[in-house]
């Protein structure tokens, strides 16, 4: 390994000559609901002792960010249930305008109304909020929890605290199907973005995920036969594919990990809370940044760790979903990830 490659320094770009840019950092795997596609109800937790603490995470952000890292999301599980964790929020934006363009968050919203004004006073200008559908049976069915009015409730909070908004909803085959575009005009009335993703066969899970896959090409016709829809040349760092729909006045997105492939301008690496590195999500491959930053030496681990995910960021990943009972295509879940 050449001595450039361990430089404190050093951009990350991996051996594909993609520069990562992007950092997608999971402050906890814990999470106040259960939606079906993401986890069981039972669902087995991390050990607390296992988790980074904030201090380590708030290195671990500012070691990507001397390295290139413009970027960065702070996601879960739902990370406003980690407690104290606004103090990340923080400390994170003040590094905004000094080596970090942008920080934000990827939230569930049960708890956002508590916390709109502190994130918006520590920089963040914009959020996630993860909201599948407006009926109140289907959510709570759905997330396995009553809890539509506080996600409602927060998303009002967040408007009014200044910070924009973008829906994210995973587009569910006899579950919201029907109701997407009752979402998309609701959230378009009052100004928000909506992104439409394809669910991700990420974790055992009580159902069979193929029951609920709904193509997005499919979603995207059925919404050409209602609404106009032009493309957009709007980027938000992420995956995301957009067109404005001229009746609605707003932007539509789509993810689509199975159909339509992204990998080959990926700049995003994710860090689950126990400081594993994850160079894909459709990967197994993964760094331990835990141990780096618990050596007796970590500038120099952590040097290693990143050279070595470099070298070994895979160019692709391979989702299918293509039969009843298939397994999933990566063993952890999504909230272990971090998404």
């Amino acid at each position: 390994m050449s001595s450039a490659s361990l430089n404190a320094n050093a951009p990350l770009i991996d051996r594909f000559a993609r520069r990562i840019t992007y950092l997608r950092l999971s402050v906890t795997d814990r999470c106040d609901l259960r939606c079906a596609y993401c986890m069981p109800e039972r669902m087995e937790f991390l050990p607390r002792a296992e988790v980074l603490t904030l201090e380590e995470m708030h290195r671990l952000a500012l070691s990507f960010i001397e390295r290139g890292v413009r970027k960065i999301r702070l996601t879960g599980g739902e990370p406003l249930v980690r407690r104290d964790m606004i103090q990340l929020v923080q400390a994170l934006g003040r590094k905004l305008g000094d080596g970090l363009d942008e920080l934000t968050l990827t939230t569930n919203g049960t708890r956002l109304s508590e916390f709109a004004d502190d994130l918006a006073a520590a920089g963040v200008k914009r959020i996630n909020v993860s909201l599948d559908t407006l009926d109140r049976d289907a959510f709570a069915k759905l997330s396995r929890r009553d809890m539509l009015p506080q996600v409602l409730e927060g998303i009002a909070a967040a408007k009014a605290a200044g910070l924009k908004i973008k829906i994210n909803a995973v587009a569910l085959k006899d579950i919201n199907e029907a109701t997407l575009p009752e979402l998309i005009t609701w959230a378009h009335g009052l100004g928000h973005d909506v992104t439409l993703i394809e669910v991700m066969p990420l974790g055992e899970v009580e159902g069979d995920r193929f029951d609920h896959y709904l193509p997005l090409d499919a979603v995207r016709r059925d919404l050409e036969r209602r609404w106009t829809l032009t493309p957009s040349d709007a980027r938000s760092g992420g995956p995301a594919r957009y067109v404005d729909i001229a009746q609605t006045g707003g932007r539509l997105g789509f993810i689509t990990p199975l159909t339509g492939n992204f990998c080959e301008g990926c700049n995003r690496i994710r860090v689950t809370a126990t400081g594993q590195l994850y160079m894909c999500l459709g990967g197994e491959g993964r760094v331990d940044l835990r141990a780096a930053l618990r050596s007796d030496n970590p500038d120099e681990q952590l040097a290693t760790a990143f050279a070595r995910a470099m070298g070994e960021k895979q160019e692709r990943h391979s989702f299918v979903i293509d039969r009843p009972g298939g397994a999933p295509a990566v063993s952890r879940h999504m909230s272990t990830t971090g998404g």
